[in-house]
């Protein structure tokens, strides 16, 4: 098994960025530049290594290699946007690395490509970049290639090298298990699961029984031995369930319109553990939004629009507006859950000016941003 954190130290101390490996200090496939260069760098690491897996590491500064983190990330939806933008689309997988240094709720991302040995190209027009389009890495550039396109191995064994030392053992195992219980989450409730005596998933939280059921939140889960957390949030509740072969989550989300709130299950996630030292994770979408009169959501739409124009033009809000703000980004989503197509747009567009004004709405922003994005690729 492959200890991520090590795998992505070794890729940043093993050369700059190259023809099997990128960095990148953030990603956005919320719009359609970020989703555009995205898309061309997984299609030229695809190209570029026909024959061995390829990465992108996210959270890094492009100069001084400087870990600083990214937000947790756990769009488990992305294979889903690689098939619908790219033919010959290759696996794709991105992980949360948790790093020691770095806050709460910051983790290093690990976008891992794996191609299926074809020539991988963009399908359909997206930003500038036009369909049919082919790319390369050259160096450490992503550029497209019209003539002489020949997929060539020259990687596999600089990259199986790489994964080789950052295969994991017992004390990094057992240094993650005491540093995840004793350190990370001392004042929550934590346990942890061995399972086919070879993975071991660790899980902290506060717990909270309603009808016989044991509900989770602040929740941190974390697969020890790759060092991937698997989930996390500060603001969703999940239940966990587990036997000998496999591990479970159910994550719920709080929406409503004002104070008039409802628990709806929006992913079930099942991790399946093999004998032969392999893992699968399926996760499926059950979330059924919750449907509200059309006259309404249009007065909300309209009220949620002018609050943002007033912050926009720095005019100050009262008392009533600020407690309207509070449910912006809920009532934003549950508008766009009925419908109301803009209100995605809305959203980005109020990120920047709520990150400024309040943190604790825009962590609700990014929250509802990370539903959509479930629901949208699903």
């Amino acid at each position: 098994m492959i200890n991520k954190r090590l795998l992505v130290k070794n890729l940043l101390a093993h050369n700059d960025e190259n023809s099997f490996y990128d960095k990148k200090r953030f990603i956005n496939i919320g719009q359609k530049e970020g989703k555009a260069k995205f898309l061309k760098h997984v299609c030229a690491l695809a190209n570029s290594n026909p024959r061995n897996n390829s990465f992108i590491v996210v959270g890094v500064e492009d100069e001084d290699n400087k870990i600083v983190g990214v937000d947790f990330f756990d769009d488990s939806k992305i294979q889903n946007l690689v098939n619908a933008y790219l033919d010959n689309p290759p696996l794709i997988s991105y992980e949360n690395i948790h790093f020691p240094n770095l806050p709460d709720g910051k983790v290093v991302g690990l976008v891992t490509v794996t191609s299926n040995g074809k020539v991988c190209a963009l399908r359909k027009n997206i930003w500038k970049y036009y369909g049919g389009s082919v790319f390369f890495r050259e160096g450490s550039i992503s550029l497209p290639k019209a003539f002489d396109i020949e997929l060539k191995d020259i990687n596999s064994e600089v990259v199986a090298t790489i994964e080789q030392h950052a295969r994991n053992n017992i004390e990094l195992t057992l240094d993650g298990v005491i540093d995840f219980i004793n350190n990370r989450h001392k004042d929550l409730v934590s346990s942890y699961k061995v399972f086919k005596e070879q993975f071991v998933v660790c899980w902290a939280g506060n717990q909270k029984k309603v009808k016989k059921q044991m509900y989770y939140s602040r929740v941190d889960i974390e697969l020890i031995n790759e060092q991937v957390k698997l989930f996390y949030s500060a603001l969703d509740d999940i239940t966990i369930s587990f036997d000998e072969d496999s591990f479970s989550t159910l994550e719920y989300v709080q929406l409503g319109l004002g104070k008039q709130l409802k628990y709806y299950p929006l992913e079930k996630v099942v991790i399946t553990f093999s004998d032969n030292g392999t893992y699968q994770i399926q996760s499926d979408l059950i979330f059924e939004p919750p449907q509200y009169d059309k006259k309404t959501l249009y007065h909300i739409f309209n009220t949620n629009n002018a609050l943002l124009k007033k912050i926009d033009s720095g005019i100050p809000l009262t008392v009533a507006e600020e407690e309207d703000l509070q449910h912006m980004p809920a009532t934003y989503l549950i508008c766009f859950l009925n419908g109301f197509d803009e209100a995605k747009e809305r959203l980005e567009y109020a990120r920047p000016l709520l990150k400024k004004r309040n943190g604790e709405i825009y962590e609700s922003l990014k929250e509802s941003l990370r539903i959509l994005r479930k629901v949208k690729y699903n």
